[in-house]
């Protein structure tokens, strides 16, 4: 019997995402479905990769040596089926780029904008994505590149089979309405109501670490995912704010002031290691970087 690659991603899958139920769910399968394929992909393999660990399955270290294999199996059969289909030497065909808010409207959809004349047969898709949702979509295969950034104190994951490509580095700002003078630091905005991005997001957690290393917990007064939304409070005087310096829209009145210390922010593109990108991907990077 030899290896089939359905059922290696199945165990990629596995791997991933730490259930069966959750493949199965991702797949659009039935969990005995999945549990009756990998079962099978262990005879082909003839090596126990599964364990049963209380009521959690977990790889064994068989299990995991072939998933590391099976990343890069899969990663050569996707580009031998790309470059049969004629796709090996031209950028055309689909391109899945998750990246957060401010690098979606700074940096991907003026680049997307300029490729489209150039490349008619590329075929862009974007969705909005925080860093700790689309680094592991991208290691899942989930996208073909994925847009994220890191400061100093919140990391990208180390050892992750990646290669990241730097775009731009950014700063926070403080964001207060025009009526006010931008404050010199963020303990003058600790009496002030404040909006953040949605809880739990990178930016929302960064700016609280910032808020309380100033020595105060801030009064959050609204929540929304879209920088447009927390700009227009801040413009209406109900709020204020801290944001990237790529998310501040010149179309709303406000004051800025870059927040000191410095917090610098590193935008890159992350890519799957193992394998040189597609054109089509390379091509997207490239305009990227050419902002």
């Amino acid at each position: 019997m030899t290896l089939d690659p359905w059922r290696l991603r199945l165990l990629t899958q596995f791997a991933d995402r730490g259930t069966v139920r959750a493949v199965a769910a991702a797949l659009s399968l039935s969990p005995s479905a999945v549990s009756q394929q990998l079962t099978v992909l262990e005879r082909e393999a003839r090596a126990t990769l599964l364990d049963r660990h209380g009521r959690r399955l977990v790889l064994t270290p068989d299990g995991a040596r072939l998933v590391e294999h099976a990343r890069e199996i899969l990663d050569r059969i996707d580009v031998a089926e790309r470059d049969l289909a004629g796709r090996g030497a031209a950028p055309v065909g689909p391109v899945r780029i998750a990246a957060f808010s401010s690098a979606l409207s700074a940096l991907i959809i003026p680049a997307l904008a300029r490729l489209a004349a150039a490349h008619p047969l590329l075929e862009p898709s974007t969705v909005e994505s925080e860093p700790h949702e689309s680094v592991p979509a991208l290691l899942r295969g989930e996208c073909d590149l994925a847009v994220v950034a890191e400061v100093g104190d919140a990391p990208l994951p180390r050892g992750a089979p990646m290669v990241t490509v730097p775009l731009v580095t950014d700063r926070l700002v403080t964001v207060v309405s025009t009526d006010r003078a931008a404050p010199a630091g963020l303990a003058e905005l600790a009496e002030s109501p404040w909006v953040l991005d949605s809880a739990s997001s990178y930016l929302s957690d960064l700016v609280l670490r910032r808020c309380r290393q100033a020595g105060f917990e801030p009064r959050v007064v609204a929540r929304y995912r879209s920088f447009g939304m927390m700009l227009q409070h801040v413009e209406a005087g109900t709020a204020v704010t801290v944001l990237p310096e790529l998310a501040i829209d010149p179309r709303y009145r406000v004051h800025t002031a870059v927040v000191e210390p410095v917090v610098r922010r590193s935008v890159s593109a992350a890519l799957r290691a193992g394998s040189e990108p597609r054109p089509a991907v390379q091509v997207v990077v490239d305009a990227l970087r050419r902002r």
